[in-house]
């Protein structure tokens, strides 16, 4: 019993050396191959993307089987990596949309090491390869998760040219804060429940999407989250909304939990509607 106060002073000397970083708090990379065998079922190209840096990064253009109606960026969450979180879009090809699925530096494989800072600078770099490769072909950017809250700070923060290539941003299961979800993950355990507060002080908020969300107008955004989502509540993305500019869309997906709305065929038939509303839109105009 003596133990007790000294292991758990150790455990959080510990998780504040981790939250310092934010990496094992938000990111949690692997190169484990999924569902071995079973591949996307619809034909997949390798890509490689070029850092400053020198790793290179991976990821899988599927091409649309029909006329192609535009191309999606597609980020995915925090765990695993894209043999597993690729499944989410393979179904798009062949509704007619080029999907662009990219795996951050240390997922998969990608090369180098995951941190925050990097997750986000992936992402512009894999829009910047799409608009280099489609010419003037409409773009959408479509993350889950983690993914939803760094697409939402890729259009937020994306030049005027960018910008007139994007026709919609989907963000499905995001959380409005860096900070605000530690929080209340800290919460959730004995330990760090009572120096929640101040354990979540540690967490850089520098790409907060409540702090941009506002920017993305006039693209338009569609919010989705599941009503019993336990990962990342559903205040969060209601939060987005209520900071986000017009055109704006909320789904609440009744007994939805984290991202999984994507896998039901009336939520699917929902999204192809608003993907060929976007893609046949004109370009919006810069902000202000």
């Amino acid at each position: 019993m003596a133990c007790r106060p000294l292991l758990r002073a150790v455990a959080l000397l510990l998780l504040c050396t981790a939250l310092s970083s934010c990496t094992s708090l938000f990111l949690h990379p692997d190169h484990q191959a999924y569902f071995p065998g079973h591949g996307p079922g619809t034909p997949a190209e390798d890509v490689w993307i070029a850092t400053p840096e020198g790793p290179r990064l991976h990821a899988l253009f599927l091409p649309a089987t029909t006329t192609p109606r535009a191309t999606l960026l597609f980020l995915h969450g925090n765990a695993e990596n894209l043999s597993s979180h690729v499944h989410a879009v393979t179904w798009l090809p062949a509704q007619g949309y080029n999907v662009l699925a990219l795996d951050y530096r240390g997922y998969g494989r990608s090369e180098g090491r995951a941190s925050v800072d990097r997750v986000h600078e992936d992402a512009r770099l894999a829009l910047r390869w799409l608009l280099a490769r489609d010419g003037e072909d409409p773009l959408i950017v479509y993350g889950q998760s983690l993914g939803a809250s760094v697409a939402l700070n890729l259009v937020a923060r994306s030049d005027a040219p960018t910008r007139q290539r994007i026709r919609a941003v989907i963000a499905d299961s995001g959380f409005a804060r860096y900070r605000g979800i530690a929080r209340e993950k800290l919460d959730q355990s004995w330990l760090t429940w009572p120096l929640q507060w101040p354990l979540s002080l540690l967490i850089s908020d520098a790409w907060s999407p409540l702090a941009v969300v506002d920017r993305i107008s006039p693209i338009p955004l569609l919010l989705i989250h599941g009503e019993r989502d336990a990962v990342v509540p559903p205040h969060h993305s209601e939060a987005l909304y209520q900071r986000a500019g017009e055109p704006k869309t909320l789904w609440r997906i009744p007994g939805g939990r984290h991202i999984d709305a994507i896998r039901r065929d009336d939520v699917r038939a929902r999204l192809l509607d608003f993907l060929a509303q976007a893609s046949s839109r004109a370009c919006a105009a810069p902000p202000p």
